[in-house]
């Protein structure tokens, strides 16, 4: 009986914490954000928010894109398909007629998809379609340098620059040791 008002209030303690650390972490988020790397990341939300809402209209421009694309690349299958079956019915059914079968098809597939990728409204659709995906990787890149910033990370940039200079530094020294070794 003992036993189990102890565990009683232990749980009834426990709930109690949780439920004041609850109350005064939504009363106080403004004194938590002004605190270590959290204050930096709540200064730089709105730029995260901004990209982020950018990046999602890209995503969808992108899909949209993407679409496009494969659906003209079916179509284009879908009609040498029909062309080929339309002039297989005239080729010989034997050991001959496989290889003119072959070079039909071939043929046939290689005229139909060169005119696709010659089309104008192919190449306007499939250069949307990597320039959005380079901007798409260039909001990324921001998204991901604020997020290193606030946490005072390096960015990408600069550890390509230290990097620079490291193998600066690694050609100076084996020249100097080079020198070295002749004087």
């Amino acid at each position: 009986m003992e036993n189990e008002s102890n565990i009683t209030d232990y749980y009834k303690k426990t709930a109690m914490f949780w439920s004041d650390m609850i109350a005064m972490m939504s009363s106080k988020p403004t004194t938590l954000s002004a605190v270590g790397p959290l204050r930096n990341l709540s200064t730089n939300l709105k730029k995260i928010t901004s990209e982020l809402t950018e990046a999602n209209k890209e995503i969808v421009e992108f899909n949209n894109f993407l679409i496009e694309y494969y659906k003209q690349l079916a179509d284009t299958w879908t009609g040498a398909q029909k062309e080929v079956s339309s002039k297989i019915t005239k080729v010989p059914q034997n050991e001959e007629g496989l290889e003119a079968y072959k070079r039909v098809w071939i043929d046939i597939f290689e005229n139909n998809f060169t005119g696709l990728f010659d089309s104008k409204k192919f190449s306007e659709n499939y250069n949307r379609l990597v320039s959005t995906e380079l901007d798409l990787l260039k909001r990324w890149n921001a998204i991901t340098d604020v997020m290193l910033k606030s946490a005072n990370l390096p960015t990408k940039q600069e550890i390509e620059e230290i990097y620079v200079e490291l193998h600066n530094l690694k050609n100076r020294i084996s020249k100097l040791e080079s020198s070295k070794k002749k004087a």
